[in-house]
């Protein structure tokens, strides 16, 4: 163990100056997918059905913790369906947005951590053309030692970016589910709810008909 952790050392001293930068843009890409991941990890989102949302819907304290919460949220002293999509709407504004806003960082990390590699790369050759240039007795060593940056760099940038990638599009699927869960919940409480509230969806009687064609009908007296 001692050995393997001496010849990931001796490898990584042998990357040149911006391998520090790099390991600080590897903690600060890993901690965001993490916390990303784990902020969109959502127990039985992705396989309920109609039937276990409506139960959900109906009794909040069968769903999930964080789903209960949710729900009673979007139900929580509400007077018409309008409410309940304000709710949702507020849902969405903030947690989708804040998801988006870690996605498009995190994007941006992974996007840096080749870029990184590739100026270590430029300096490692920068390094090596310069010791080209002046010769010497230690000329072998500095060539070698700019070739070793050059190619370390370059190495870690893709092991950087390669993980971050794949890290990266298992939050953004998580994000579609999400989004798309909400749609679902969103249309299985207003379904749930419609009978109660007459916020959005009027119900039509056969006397409201009646009511509506006699205005009509007033109306083309006036206007004649």
């Amino acid at each position: 163990m001692n050995a393997l952790f001496h010849e990931m050392w001796h490898t990584w001293s042998n990357g040149g100056e911006v391998m520090l930068a790099m390991a600080l843009l590897s903690v600060v890409m890993f901690g965001t997918a993490i916390h990303l991941l784990s902020s969109l990890k959502y127990r039985g989102i992705v396989g309920a059905s109609d039937v276990v949302l409506k139960t959900w819907v109906a009794e909040p304290a069968q769903a999930p913790s964080r789903i209960s919460e949710l729900i009673r949220y979007t139900q929580d002293s509400v007077r018409s369906l309008g409410d309940i999509e304000g709710r949702f709407r507020e849902v969405e504004a903030t947690k989708v947005t804040k998801v988006d806003r870690h996605l498009a960082f995190l994007n941006v990390l992974v996007i840096s951590a080749p870029l990184f590699g590739l100026l270590g790369t430029v300096l490692g050759m920068l390094l090596t053309f310069k010791a080209i240039g002046v010769g010497g007795s230690s000329t072998s060593d500095v060539i070698a030692k700019g070739i070793s940056e050059a190619l370390v760099a370059t190495q870690t940038g893709m092991m950087l970016a390669i993980p971050g990638l794949v890290m990266a599009t298992m939050a953004k699927r998580r994000r579609h589910e999400y989004v798309a869960f909400l749609a679902r919940l969103e249309g299985i409480t207003l379904r749930h709810f419609r009978p109660q509230f007459r916020g959005m969806t009027r119900f039509f009687r056969r006397e409201d008909l009646g009511t509506v064609e006699a205005g009509s009908e007033t109306q083309k007296t006036v206007f004649s």
